[in-house]
């Protein structure tokens, strides 16, 4: 009986090391759509409800520009049934895994052929006085990152569209079963998209001719949609902290152009910002372009886009 209960015991212990060896390589029954940031992950999660979940790389804080993948990640997109992403010049350290993949397992966005009349230049999202003074200089330790293209495509709605469809497209094609609730998804998706957009547009409208600027050069698909009218940024790669000439730049064009609001962000707070706005009468907010705080789920994409507009307003409105 003692050597019974002893077999019964070892097995157990067997079989709880081996959960915990095996586990998390071993494929779940249904992989997960991944994404590679959390604004993705919003549009992926509405599509994708209550058909598989959504998993996101990127954890809250961290910044896309500077992101290293871990060997978990790594095995997340191994096993993702779909990966979704912008592309290269955006999240560069998603290129060498995403690229081993097949190409039915991935949406890269920024390179759909619908997108891509759609990409601004990087100076094309701010024509204002002020923009170009000592961007030359930046430019050729800053290209590396962001190309030709500002691809913080996300802030745009028509794009966040786009990238519900394609998403929607390839979930049909690996999971023809379940196309009915996609394409459910995908029609509350877009009706409660257009809504959202009308109430932001009503939020955003009054701000519409008052100055600022953003830390990094991340909200020109967001600003164009709106109306907005940034006076510019402090750097294009918020790796690369501004210099002393383009930061008495800065505080000269938030005298003259009387500036309502100089704009951080969570990922980044450089006391720059504070530095250069100090003594002025402009005030300091912060935008979030990546939804901090905001867990994925059918109407977070609503979410984000209605938290950004207030970011905005708060600031600008002074509230």
């Amino acid at each position: 009986m003692i050597s019974r209960i002893m077999l019964h015991k070892k097995t157990l212990l067997f079989a709880t090391l081996s959960a915990a060896l095996w586990g998390s390589t071993v494929a779940p029954s249904q992989a997960a759509v991944v994404a590679s940031i959390k604004p993705l992950g919003f549009i992926a999660s509405a599509i994708a409800d209550g058909v598989t979940t959504t998993e996101i790389l990127l954890p809250d804080g961290a910044s896309e520009h500077d992101y290293s993948l871990r060997p978990s990640d790594v095995k997340r997109l191994q096993s993702a049934d779909l990966v979704v992403w912008i592309g290269p010049e955006m999240e560069a350290f998603m290129q060498k895994s995403v690229g081993q993949l097949p190409q039915q397992k991935q949406v890269e966005l920024g390179a759909l052929s619908a997108v891509k009349p759609l990409l601004m230049k990087g100076d094309d999202d701010d024509e204002h006085e002020g923009h170009d003074q000592g961007h030359s200089a930046q430019k050729s330790d800053e290209d590396h990152h962001h190309g030709e293209y500002n691809m913080h495509i996300w802030l745009g709605p028509d794009i966040a569209r786009l990238s519900a469809v394609a998403i929607h497209n390839k979930l049909v094609e690996l999971m023809p079963e379940k196309k009915a609730k996609l394409d459910a998804n995908l029609q509350n998706f877009e009706s409660a998209l257009s809504s959202t957009d009308k109430q932001v547009s009503t939020v955003l409208a009054p701000l519409k001719g008052k100055g600022y600027f953003v830390f990094h050069d991340a909200y020109g698909y967001f600003e164009k949609h709106y109306g907005l009218t940034p006076l510019g940024h402090f750097t294009v790669n918020p790796e690369i902290q501004p210099g002393a000439q383009r930061l008495h730049e800065i505080r000269t064009q938030l005298v003259e152009h009387k500036a309502v609001c100089v704009f951080a962000e969570p990922q980044f707070r450089p006391a720059v910002i504070n530095a250069v706005a100090r003594g002025t009468n402009v005030r300091s907010g912060t935008l979030d372009p990546l939804g901090i705080g905001i867990a994925p789920g059918k109407d977070s994409y609503m979410q984000f886009l209605t938290g950004l507009a207030n970011q905005y307003a708060s600031c600008l409105k002074g509230d």
